[in-house]
């Protein structure tokens, strides 16, 4: 929390000492004034149940003239809010090197789940889109606002094979997209570009169109494993993978298990299609403490308090 006016938290402080003071008076001025009875073991007996009540009311007296003088001091909150208009498409690796288990169960099974934690992050309204890629790029499902629809297709990303056209698959999923709004292209990936166009090329270009892309490689570079049915090692290129998400004005993670790849999917949802926003707060302080002001003023009348 942060204030538009920092110098009158001061004077909030003061404006509280000074009521809990006048208040105590008041009270003891009070209590003073009720010792004058001939029986003072009456009077004592009398007074002794209304403490907490009375303990009550000056703290709900002191909270409520806080906050009002708090109002003053302007407070404003940062916080996440849905961006409107948003369309996220969702680029996953099906070459056959995702079959590799260094990332348990399987790489592609890890980017399955990675993906419906992503759609189950992002508020109700965005349009998320699914593409998969190997040797060429197709859309699973275009970008749609229904994320039930969404996360139903995750079943139909087809079992991992071939090679890995990482261009093909932004090319595709940038031309899903509207021609305005918060734009944004999360690519998952395990691998090294050996087909179709130049993805960091790619890249250029569509971040030129305000598109953000992010990229996630997914695996570790020394497991030893090889790209089942072939003696190429399942390595990621991450220098493109850098590259690109420069490009995009995105962001580049690294992924060696199933919940970091989880846990950095989450962390794109919240920067793509959520973001920073400051809330001015200081009316709901302002309501709120009049409102207790009020509501204690009412309770000390009905119970013969009010100083």
């Amino acid at each position: 929390m942060s204030f538009a006016h920092p110098l009158w938290l001061i004077v909030a402080l003061l404006l509280c000492a000074g009521f809990a003071w006048l208040y105590r008076t008041f009270e003891r001025r009070r209590e003073a004034q009720a010792l004058a009875y001939s029986n003072l073991e009456f009077a004592l007996d009398a007074l002794r149940p209304s403490r907490i009540p009375g303990a009550a009311l000056f703290a709900a007296w002191l909270i409520g003239a806080g906050t009002l003088a708090l109002a003053l001091a302007g407070p404003r909150f940062t916080a996440h809010v849905p961006v409107r208009d948003a369309t996220v498409m969702i680029c996953i690796d099906v070459s056959g090197s995702m079959r590799s288990t260094d990332v348990e169960p399987t790489r592609w099974q890890a980017a399955k789940s990675a993906a419906r934690a992503f759609i189950d992050a992002v508020p109700e309204g965005t349009r998320v889109g699914i593409v998969s890629f190997s040797s060429d790029a197709a859309i699973i499902q275009g970008p749609i606002s229904d994320l039930d629809v969404v996360r139903a297709s995750l079943d139909r990303i087809p079992y991992p094979n071939g090679a890995t056209a990482i261009g093909d698959a932004l090319n595709v999923a940038a031309s899903q997209m509207p021609p305005k709004g918060r734009r944004a292209i999360v690519l998952l990936t395990d691998g090294v570009n050996n087909r179709g166009s130049d993805p960091v090329t790619d890249s250029q270009q569509i971040g030129a169109r305000g598109i953000t892309i992010s990229t996630v490689g997914v695996g570790t570079n020394d497991s030893g494993q090889l790209i089942p049915g072939t003696s190429e090692p399942a390595e990621i290129d991450e220098d493109a993978l850098r590259a690109i998400a420069s490009n995009g004005g995105g962001h580049y993670a690294r992924a060696g298990d199933a919940g970091t790849l989880r846990d950095e999917f989450r962390s794109l949802a919240l920067e793509t299609v959520w973001e920073k926003r400051r809330v001015e707060a200081a009316l709901p302080f302002a309501f709120g403490g009049g409102v207790l002001v009020v509501l204690t003023f009412l309770a000390g009348f009905a119970l013969g308090r009010f100083p």
